[in-house]
């Protein structure tokens, strides 16, 4: 179980995100985005390691508002291998310096995801403790997965995490309301806010299995 600290951070989670947001390939906003926390859950680590926050931030630099699905983990200490999903470190205030991931590049992450298609993981708020978010859903017709180690990958239209038979496609620009596409066998879906503080829904990520 995750324990939330009401504590401070720095550099905060947005000023994180504002620098390593833009050079993303799914990216489809100006070189300076103006960030806004609208929106996201948690998972838990079984290990009680790591953190798992999939966040949903909302860019309103541009003409029109963009909402990004950002899944980040923390670490106490560098994850091998990972240099490139590497967003930056911050300090916490109780934890000490901790090492901030792309997610969906973090082996914990993914295979949590999968665990929360199979029904073994229950997501959790975004703010408070040892509480469980109803408002996220999840449906899946293939599987189980059992353990996995996903292969992640970045493309203009998101990131795609593999396993045998199967790919996870998560939607790092969010859409609300679209359905899901057609052949898929599976979902998680939430809900963010707005800018003028309206609750919508969308696709966080969409399964298809071989």
């Amino acid at each position: 179980m995750a324990v939330i600290h009401r504590t401070t951070l720095s550099p905060t989670k947005l000023e994180l995100l504002t620098a390593w947001l833009p050079a993303r390939p799914w990216y489809v906003g100006s070189a300076r985005p103006d960030l806004d926390r609208s929106g996201g859950f948690r998972l838990d680590d079984p290990q009680g390691e790591v953190g798992i926050e999939l966040m949903v931030v909302t860019d309103t630099s541009g003409a029109d508002p963009v909402a990004y699905f950002v899944p980040l983990t923390y670490r106490g200490a560098p994850l091998a291998g990972a240099e490139d999903a590497l967003v930056g470190t911050t300090e916490h205030g109780v934890l000490g310096k901790r090492w901030v991931y792309d997610g969906a590049h973090d082996p914990v992450l993914a295979a949590q995801l999968f665990a929360l298609l199979d029904g073994r993981a229950e997501p959790q708020a975004q703010s408070e403790t040892d509480t469980p978010d109803p408002t996220v859903t999840h449906s899946s017709t293939g599987g189980p997965f059992g353990t996995v180690v996903a292969e992640a990958a970045d493309t203009p239209e998101g990131t795609d995490l593999s396993v045998t038979g199967a790919t996870l496609h998560l939607n790092r620009v969010l859409h609300p309301g679209d359905p899901l596409p057609e052949g898929a066998t599976g979902h998680v879906s939430g809900q963010w806010r707005t800018p003028e503080d309206a609750v919508v829904r969308g696709a966080f990520a969409v399964l298809r299995t071989a």
